[in-house]
């Protein structure tokens, strides 16, 4: 671990002992129904972090393929090295260990065991590769926390029959998802199926933005696309994909294995633009079409009323058999939630072009603003603003919606940035990022402790800066700097911030406990 600079070091002592600065040292206590057992970590994804592009038998994925066409990613680049967690994973739990988390949340990559899906081999080097990785960070007292696919897929699956909009998806991912288990499961405890699907059905089926980038106007200009109907195809064949690998798990693996399932949500706040019913009803469709979407057939075995309202025959229907497999639902519900927007109606009176304002998607816009001022600071991404009340409220309505199911925040940061010609102490010293965790994590303790939220861990996204997506590393959501020239990692103020945190709420907890 390097040395602080001097001026690091100093502000790090007013941020957490004088309260001279934007942060306030408010007692925060985060105290899970499973005590002693809550989860505090860092999440990663394989396409963000391995790299190893084509090393020891892993073939192309989706986002290798979509990655390397010029035009897609914003700074023209790719995750084919990335941060190299791959080769530098033991470097990187010397990160985790320092900061004193005990779990980290990581994706396998599809394309590395089965290069070529069910049409091919087990790739033995790729399950060598996740055995040393789990080993060795469960020998540190850190529990795997893992994700089936975050977005990725082998492309032979694309290639082969279309991926998400072929229901022979949900076969090979059944498939993909009983070789985890059987080589992983007798170490890993918490499995989710899919990273915020409601992501890749969006940006992937309607807007392009994503593989397969499939889109139709107004949404976007793609080569091939419908952006009426597919996302909702696509989701479909998710939501069974999922329910078959629970399936998997619940009959096969999970009674002797003694682990929990779930799935991870992308989990935006959506707050009325006004105190009108029908912007209120607007926000709660905004809901339905985003995260209840995929959430109510999932616990519930249906699609929202309100979807089935606007949607009619464009919904696809649920067989008797699915509704019975749906029946083994889920464990957890992962959240993913950095930010809050607002919801205004577009039924009732016609809204401007603008996200949300079709009726597939609910007939709400989507905005920042109100009266030209917007709902939380801005970041260095355009989808994120700092509205810490979200979490509280987001929290909340998952637990009265979802009977109060287990949940893990898998995901909650702050983006800035990457501008090379900054100093040392900006680059360092992330004061934003540290009073954005701390304001956030308040609210989750405050509903935890008024609401009875069952809370059980809370992740940072993440441990590193990394390749974030079509931004390619234009913006840095990292605990850690990366050079990436060098890949050398350094510590930021939020690093150590957490770290203290940490130190902290497990004595609380402890103490809690005597």
């Amino acid at each position: 671990m390097e040395v602080l600079s001097v001026s690091h070091a100093f502000l790090m002592t007013e941020i957490m002992c004088f309260s001279i600065l934007v942060v306030s040292c408010n007692h925060i206590s985060l105290k899970g129904n499973s005590q002693s057992n809550f989860l505090f970590g860092t999440a990663s994804s394989s396409y963000q972090f391995e790299g190893a592009f084509l090393n020891d038998g892993k073939s192309l994925n989706n986002w290798d393929v979509f990655s390397h066409k010029p035009g897609n990613i914003l700074d023209g680049t790719n995750g084919d090295i990335a941060v190299d967690q791959y080769h530098l994973y033991q470097e990187d739990l010397d990160l985790m260990d320092y900061i004193g988390v005990n779990s980290y949340r990581f994706s396998i990559s599809w394309a590395r065991i089965l290069p070529k899906g069910r049409f091919g081999k087990v790739n033995r080097a790729g399950i060598d590769h996740y055995n040393k990785l789990i080993d060795a960070l469960l020998l540190r007292g850190i529990q795997p926390f893992v994700t089936l696919t975050h977005y990725d897929i082998p492309q032979e699956l694309e290639d082969r029959y279309g991926a998400w909009l072929s229901p022979l998806l949900q076969e090979d991912f059944r498939y993909y998802a009983d070789i985890c288990f059987k080589f992983f499961g007798d170490r890993v405890k918490y499995w989710s199926t899919f990273n915020e699907p409601n992501v890749l059905a969006i940006r992937g089926y309607r807007s392009g933005i994503y593989p397969p980038s499939h889109c139709s106007l107004p949404f976007g200009n793609c080569i091939s696309g419908d952006s009426e109907r597919e996302p909702f195809i696509a989701a479909h064949n998710i939501i069974l994909s999922h329910a078959a690998a629970v399936n998997v798990y619940r009959t096969k693996y999970q009674k002797k294995q003694e682990g929990s399932i779930g799935i991870v949500m992308n989990a935006v706040w959506y707050e009325p633009i006004s105190s009108s019913l029908e912007d209120k009803l607007a926000a709660e469709r905004a809901q339905s079409f985003y995260i209840n979407w995929f959430l109510d057939p999932i616990v519930h075995g249906r699609y929202p009323a309100e979807m089935h309202e606007l949607l009619g025959d464009d919904l696809p229907e649920f067989s008797m058999f699915d509704m019975e497999m749906l029946k083994n639902g889920l464990d957890f519900i992962g959240i993913n939630h950095y930010t809050s927007f607002y919801s205004k109606d577009c039924m009732i009176s016609p809204c401007e072009p603008g996200p949300g304002v079709s009726r597939t998607e609910g007939y709400a816009l989507r905005t920042a603003q109100k009266d030209g001022i917007y709902i939380g600071e801005p970041t260095a991404v355009d989808w994120l603003y700092v509205h810490p009340q979200g979490m509280e409220k987001m929290v909340t309505y998952i637990k009265e919606r979802y009977n109060n199911t287990p949940m893990f925040i898998t995901e909650n940061g702050y983006a800035e940035e990457a501008n090379s010609n900054t100093t040392n102490e900006e680059q360092f010293n992330d004061v934003k990022r540290v009073e954005y965790m701390r304001s956030y994590l308040q609210a989750l303790a405050d509903t935890m402790r008024t609401k009875g939220a069952d809370v059980r861990g809370y992740f940072v996204w993440s441990l590193l800066d990394n390749f974030e997506w079509t931004s390619g590393y234009t913006v840095q959501f990292g605990l850690h700097h990366v050079d990436n020239v060098t890949l050398k990692r350094t510590p930021r103020l939020s690093a150590d911030w957490y770290r203290q945190f940490i130190v902290n709420n497990t004595l609380q907890i402890l103490s809690a406990q005597e």
